[in-house]
């Protein structure tokens, strides 16, 4: 392109960016539409090209915080040196992040966020719990020691983040571990092949509706700017500076949605700060974008506003006495469009004999990915070619079907551009929820004995008299009983073996045992006769009566076990590391804080283990959530691409439709051929979107070890709501209709 060309360039789309805000009522209100449109799309990339940024400085916080331990080397006591031990717990379903420290010279490390470390009996907290605490009585019992501060934000994940700093002078090399500085830098492993799914997944659903709502806002016209096109040929403007013009109008629109959606997005940053938990808690410093994600969108929204207004165009004859749109019917072929689906599941269905155990090498991440997203990309190349080879097989009906059909047999891509975006969603929400319906299948809920009562075990870290756990523990309200079990080792055959001999009540809190009695033995992935060598001295051997059974709790691989009751142990087993099984009286909503409190008390470090899983199960259930309404608000931007779509269908139609109903056909018949015309490519859509998604959550839970399941809910949650957005956009598009079948309509200049 010359520069006199160039110069010619800007000089029309000026102008027309100029005429865009001098069309009166009407072009202010095609203005904002774009605007609007345009704007959503764009605060939606703007935060996810703040999403890396803040990630990164949340992590390299919490990277600051984690204390430098060094397997490859021991670290001699010194004046800089500290004990430290993990206190981490746990209240309701909220991680708490916490460290006993013990400094052992004058010049200790120092945790970021904290200037002065808390002496023995002294705590150091976040804000946010501190609030917690304020609010919850039962938590502030659970740390024997007085709050003397807070912890700076440097020493924070986020604002929301709920961490302490506890003052001890109990540890020791056994209980605790020495450091010399905070800040720990590991090798990067990677990214975990489950969440390399899960983000391919999302960000092809999340960013397809997004570009096909701004592709069908930027194409919306208006009679008024349709009598300016005509004038400026009137005036001798040819056909390709014409579009340019136009192309201009739309830029003004795209220009104004880029600072509509930077708005948007400074409100979405807010929000996220004032209401953000858990992960995604920020503080307002971290949220800035990165500067070429920015650029790419500040640059690449207006340059697609303009191609895809002149590709419009390129079906628009502008002409003085006014604007005509062609339609013409387009032969679609099916090879090619089969070449992306097929490509992307051979690149899948190698995948569901599992990711393997080395996620950080990139390739596997990559071939996921690109499957994932050839799958999702090829749904919507099929869906124009299914829509055509099925509407031109259908019959004859009523009159509302019949202009509903003939419609789409001329002319179904406008209705298909808009579907292929609700297709494209519906078929990856379907595969993400399918996906972690799986794994909620497969975690299920392996801990419940009974619907009131409720099986918990304690792993201390400090070594206190048995006697000094079963009375503390007995004592707290909501525990019920209380059983404990002796660890030991053994070897059969060079496997080694884990023993845990306790009673009854406590062994089938790690296995489903059919019956069981004292002098009973059971073996967990391990051959259930012959002789086993026990670690420190000594052989045991397995009883005639020992039978093999299955772990209760599919999340933890105990590998090979052993569990014995004390009668069939025989004291032959020397003594060990001992943990507690306590029941809890479901029916005391804070049975379970207590617990965590009497063991806090006890034993800082002690691991309250809850059989239900409900961190994992909650993470879950908010995923499942978060996609619902993802999905909610992806269907609600493309109805609003429909609505525009079918108001300009039917404004470019408004003359024949006025001829209709002048020849006496019923506006309820007109209103029934638009809901029809909208019905059939979503029903279809839906069709191959359930059948595509489906079959992607099935490669995705092969590919990750979860049971292969139909998840119903899904299905039906989500086609109903894309149903609904179908109903809703014919609802509002309605009172267009009754006005362009005016017979004022019918008047031509």
């Amino acid at each position: 392109m010359t520069g006199r060309s160039l110069r010619r360039w800007i000089f029309e789309l000026g102008l027309g960016a100029r005429m865009s805000v001098a069309g009166g009522r009407a072009g202010w209100a095609r203005l904002a539409l774009i605007a609007a449109g345009t704007g959503v799309g764009v605060a939606l990339l703007l935060c996810m090209a703040i999403l890396p940024s803040a990630l990164e400085a949340s992590g390299a916080r919490e990277t600051a915080r984690t204390e430098a331990t060094d397997s490859e080397r021991e670290i001699a006591r010194g004046d800089g040196t500290m004990l430290i031990g993990i206190a981490t717990t746990t209240f309701g379903d909220d991680s708490i992040h916490g460290r006993m420290l013990q400094p052992e010279g004058s010049r200790p490390p120092v945790p970021p966020g904290v200037t002065t470390l808390p002496g023995p009996g002294e705590m150091l907290v976040s804000p946010a719990l501190q609030r917690l605490i304020e609010r919850n009585p039962v938590l502030a019992q659970r740390w024997d020691a007085r709050i003397v501060g807070t912890i700076g934000d440097e020493g924070l994940t986020g604002p929301a983040d709920l961490a302490f700093y506890l003052g001890t002078d109990t540890l020791d090399e056994e209980t605790g571990y020495r450091i010399e500085a905070f800040g720990y830098r590991s090798e990067d492993t990677g990214v975990d092949p489950f969440m390399v799914l899960l983000t391919a997944v999302g960000m092809v659903v999340l960013l397809t509706p997004v570009v096909v709502f701004m592709a069908s806002a930027v194409r919306f016209g208006g009679e008024a700017r349709d009598r300016r096109l005509a004038a400026l040929r009137l005036v001798g403007s040819d056909a390709a500076m014409t579009r340019r013009i136009a192309a201009g109008e739309t830029l003004a629109g795209a220009v104004l949605g880029l600072l509509v959606g930077a708005v948007l997005a400074v409100g979405a940053v807010l929000l996220a700060h004032r209401y953000g938990t858990g992960a995604l808690s920020f503080f307002l410093a971290d949220m800035r974008p990165v500067p070429v994600l920015v650029a790419l969108i500040a640059v690449g929204v207006p340059a697609v506003a303009i191609l895809v207004t002149l590709s419009a165009m390129r079906r628009v004859v502008v002409e003085p006495l006014g604007v005509v749109r062609l339609s013409h019917t387009v032969r679609r072929r099916l090879w090619w469009r089969l070449i992306m689906p097929v490509g992307g599941l051979l690149l899948l269905w190698p995948l569901t004999g599992g990711l393997g155990d080395s996620p950080g090498s990139g390739s596997i991440e990559f071939q996921a990915a690109t499957g994932v997203a050839l799958l999702l990309i090829g749904l919507a190349l099929l869906l124009p070619w299914l829509v055509d080879a099925v509407v031109h097989r259908l019959g004859g009906g009523g009159v509302a079907w019949e202009l509903a059909v003939r419609r789409l047999q001329l002319d179904s891509g406008t209705a298909v551009r808009a579907v292929s975006g609700i297709a494209v969603s519906v078929a990856g929400v379907i595969a993400i929820q399918g996906l972690v319906s799986g794994i909620e299948t497969q975690i299920g809920s392996p801990g419940a004995s009974s619907s009131s009562q409720s099986w918990h075990q304690i792993l201390p870290k400090t070594e206190l008299p048995v006697t000094t756990w079963t009375g503390a523990l007995r004592q707290t309200p909501g525990i019920q009983n209380v059983e404990t079990v002796r660890l030991a080792r053994a070897t059969r055959e060079g496997v080694e073996t884990i023993v845990r001999i306790g009673g009854c009540k406590a062994l089938v809190t790690y296995a489903v045992l059919p019956t069981c009695t004292d002098g009973d033995a059971f073996t967990v992935n391990v051959a259930s006769t012959g002789v086993f060598d026990i670690a420190g001295g000594g052989q045991w051997t397995a009883p005639a009566s020992t039978r093999d059974v299955t772990a209760i709790d599919q999340l933890v691989d105990y590998g090979p076990m052993l569990l014995i009751t004390p009668a069939a142990a025989a004291d032959k087993f020397p003594p060990g590391e001992t943990r507690y099984t306590v029941t809890l009286d479901r029916s005391r909503p804070e049975a379970l804080e207590q617990l965590r409190n009497a063991a806090g008390r006890l034993d800082p470090q002690a691991l309250v283990i809850d059989p239900d899983n409900n961190a994992v199960a909650n993470v879950l259930r908010t995923m499942r959530q978060s996609l619902l309404i993802g999905t909610i608000a992806m269907l609600a931007l493309i109805g609003a691409s429909l609505v525009i779509n079918m108001a300009e269908q039917m404004r470019e139609r408004r003359r024949v439709m006025a001829v209709l109903v002048a020849f006496g056909t019923r506006r309820r018949t007109l209103s029934g051929s638009v809901l029809l015309q909208a019905a059939v490519p979503v029903l279809l859509g839906m069709t191959l979107a359930i059948g595509f998604g489906s079959g992607l959550a099935a490669l995705l839970m092969a590919a990750v070890d979860a049971p292969i399941t139909v998840d119903w809910f899904g299905i039906g949650t989500t086609s109903g709501m894309a149903a609904l957005v179908v109903l809703g956009t014919t609802a509002a598009a309605l009172p267009t209709l009754l006005r362009l079948t005016r017979p004022g309509n019918l008047r031509s200049e």
